[in-house]
């Protein structure tokens, strides 16, 4: 029994790691754009469907495919945060919920049309091969999702606090009219902002869709769990979202495995609501509301 909680601890820190991933984008909008992007997990869900088609019609790599879906996404989310997000000029949060959730829907229907209902996976060698860790093998797709994560949530880290646009990020999430007093294009790092939010929904989505089966709808289990997750970590907090992505995996694997599949999502939620009862701001969130 050891052994198994062990193999699930494990399992749940490297998936938490790629839930992290695909979370980060839609923290990091929220901080700097006040911007609840509900499409967040249909965009996950296209670029695994990316992914797929590489990997099917042109025999790329799975990781090496990134170098093509990050900046098609990139320029995605660009076009959409100027048609869609930056007409947005009151109660920003409020009906972004509902724009956001409008693009959601019309990516599900597109996804529907061109690739049906059915379930697909991505497939790549370490996808189904494993190596051993002491009395139990751990698939090769887990290691490297993990290790993906790690580096460009890194990057993002570097791009947040070693530049000068990184700066200017932070002054947004700090106070958006003070941002802009002191000479910062807020609506210019918005853009770029969101451009890079959904461009880790590409990295997170290749890393969802090797070691998940998905069709356009699943974007909406997906989407409620990085919900969650920002939630539980504090709305606009990285730090947050990765200690809450690492600390709902592990709670679901471990449940999985010591009680029952069944309850292991109904543990977390029910934490969720106890942690949010006892510091409503979230684990790392700011207990004062966002200055404006």
């Amino acid at each position: 029994m050891v052994g198994i909680i062990i193999e699930a601890i494990i399992t749940g820190i490297l998936t938490g790691g790629v839930y992290a991933l695909m979370a980060s984008g839609l923290t990091l909008v929220f901080g700097v754009m006040d911007i609840i992007n509900i499409g967040q997990g249909a965009l996950v869900i296209l670029g695994a469907y990316l992914s797929y088609v590489l990997e099917q019609q042109l025999h790329i790599d799975l990781f090496l495919g990134l170098l093509i879906t990050m900046p098609c996404l990139f320029l995605l989310g660009i076009v959409l945060e100027w048609l869609f997000i930056r007409p947005i000029k009151r109660d920003r949060t409020m009906l972004s919920i509902l724009v956001t959730f409008g693009i959601a829907l019309i990516i599900e229907g597109i996804l529907n049309l061109l690739f049906s209902a059915d379930y697909v996976q991505l497939h790549a060698w370490y996808v189904t091969a494993s190596f051993r860790i002491g009395n139990f093998y751990l698939s090769y797709i887990y290691v490297f999702g993990f290790l993906l994560a790690v580096l460009l949530l890194g990057a993002l880290y570097l791009l947040l606090y070693r530049t000068r646009f990184g700066r200017s990020m932070r002054a947004a999430m700090e106070n958006r009219t003070a941002a802009e007093l002191i000479g910062i294009d807020v609506e210019y790092v918005s853009m770029i902002t969101f451009g890079i939010g959904i461009s880790l929904a590409a990295a997170g989505g290749m890393a969802f869709g090797a070691t998940n089966t998905f069709n356009a709808g699943s974007a909406y289990d997906l989407i409620s769990r990085l919900l969650a997750i920002i939630i539980f970590g504090g709305m606009g907090s990285l730090t947050g979202a990765l200690a809450a992505s690492v600390g709902m995996l592990v709670i679901e694997d471990v449940t999985a495995v010591t009680w029952s599949p069944v309850w292991a999502n109904t543990v977390f939620f029910l934490l969720l609501v106890l942690i949010l009862v006892l510091r409503p701001q979230g684990l790392f969130g700011r207990r004062e509301g966002r200055k404006q």
